[in-house]
């Protein structure tokens, strides 16, 4: 069983990601020359539509001591907008989504959301347990993707806002019934978005089921931190802290090897701009993702399974924006937009083109119910479902 099946030390995690900060090379925010020269931490509440089954979505707008401010909705748990300061102190959106609520009512790729039961792709839809298969809804070619055709980023959860020492923040609750989409057992989980005065957003996530039954909730933020959308994300500079990546098929499910990076366009161990090798067509992989559409299985080493662990960091060289992934997952999904195409309007009026965004979606491995050699996603009656990632915002000068 996968470490992040058991109760994870959320608790002490805090500490240990303010220790990375610092080794990582993030730097507190500038001063902004567009706010007002005091903020106060607030949670604020307020209407955001109705979703199709009727019920009434809320748009929760939190705001951290320097002005960095999230927004997110209850419908599906997405955060529509998240504004940052750039190295001047300009404050942009670096999150791609809609204005209202209609937008992602639409088909939307998942702006945003946290998805689930099971996010990222489970072979032809189907799985066994314990000797019994289960068939899930096939949405995205002979697979299923991020929970099936109503998954978790399609219902509207239950919320409460919380102000307390550690942030300004909100708690998620939703209940998925057994046989949901196909998946067995009642599924309780909880999410809780924390922005803290040091420029962290924290994402905690917790869940039990009284069957066994796969999990594996991940967030689905599409980043720019040119800010507002408005231009390609290929110059944007990348660090990811794998030495291995797990290889896909054409249909973006993995064979189950799990091979080195080195020597190949997805080795991010150094800085490297996201556009110099991914259009290597010649390399199998970068054909079937289109780009970088793929898990890479993170340097955890001999650390406990509850250890918040540096995934990633992403670098704007124009903006100096920085943003620093920390995570007790064993996986992140990296995806570069390749499937945007001009067609989806954004907020603003913005046109999101081919690569327009990234997603750093930390979870445990695609299809991994059907690869006994990857980590575990079992959840089984009497465990705690419980995994942290944080993103930690900065600028560089």
């Amino acid at each position: 069983m996968a470490g992040s099946m058991h109760g994870r030390g959320v608790a002490a995690v805090g500490l240990t990601v303010v220790a990375l900060l610092g080794q990582v090379g993030c730097t507190s925010m500038p001063a902004s020359t567009t706010s007002a020269p005091s903020v106060v931490s607030s949670v604020v509440r307020a209407p955001f539509g109705r979703a199709t089954d009727g019920k009434p979505a809320e748009l929760f707008t939190l705001t951290n001591a320097r002005g960095i401010e999230v927004r997110l909705a209850n419908y599906g748990g997405i955060i529509t907008s998240l504004r940052t300061p750039d190295r001047s102190g300009r404050f942009d959106d670096i999150a791609l989504g809609y204005d209202s609520l209609s937008g992602y009512l639409r088909d939307t790729p998942y702006f945003g959301a946290i998805v689930g039961r099971y996010g990222n792709r489970i072979a032809r839809g189907r799985f066994t347990i314990d000797g019994t298969t289960y068939h899930l809804a096939i949405n995205n070619g002979p697979n299923t993707l991020h929970g099936g055709l109503r998954g978790f980023d399609k219902v509207v959860w239950n919320a409460v806002q919380f102000q307390n020492a550690g942030g300004v923040g909100v708690v998620l609750d939703y209940t998925s019934a057994d046989m949901e989409e196909g998946y067995p057992g009642t599924l309780r989980t909880r999410v809780t978005y924390t922005l803290t005065d040091d420029n962290r957003l924290i994402v905690d996530y917790l869940a039990t089921s009284d069957k066994p039954t796969p999990i594996n909730l991940t967030q689905h933020s599409y980043w720019n931190l040119a800010g507002d959308g408005t231009r390609d994300i290929l110059g944007h500079e990348l660090t990811i802290n794998a030495d291995s990546m797990t290889p896909v098929d054409t249909t973006l499910i993995p064979t189950g090897e799990i091979t080195p990076v080195a020597g190949t366009p997805f080795d991010f161990r150094t800085s490297m701009p996201i556009g110099l090798r991914i259009d290597q067509r010649q390399n199998t992989q970068i054909r079937h993702g289109g780009g970088y559409d793929h898990n890479f299985v993170l340097n955890r080493g001999s650390a406990a399974p509850d250890s918040l662990l540096h995934a990633a960091r992403v670098f704007e060289p124009a903006t100096g924006r920085t943003l620093d992934v920390f995570t007790t997952e064993p996986g992140m999904q990296f995806y570069t937009g390749n499937f945007l195409d001009g067609s989806i309007t954004g907020k603003s009026g913005h046109i999101y083109h081919y690569r327009y965004g990234l997603a750093l979606e930390t979870q445990h491995y695609p299809d991994s119910p059907n690869h006994p050699n990857f980590p575990s996603t079992i959840l089984r009656p009497g465990q705690q479902y419980k995994t942290r990632t944080v993103f930690a915002f900065g600028v560089a000068r």
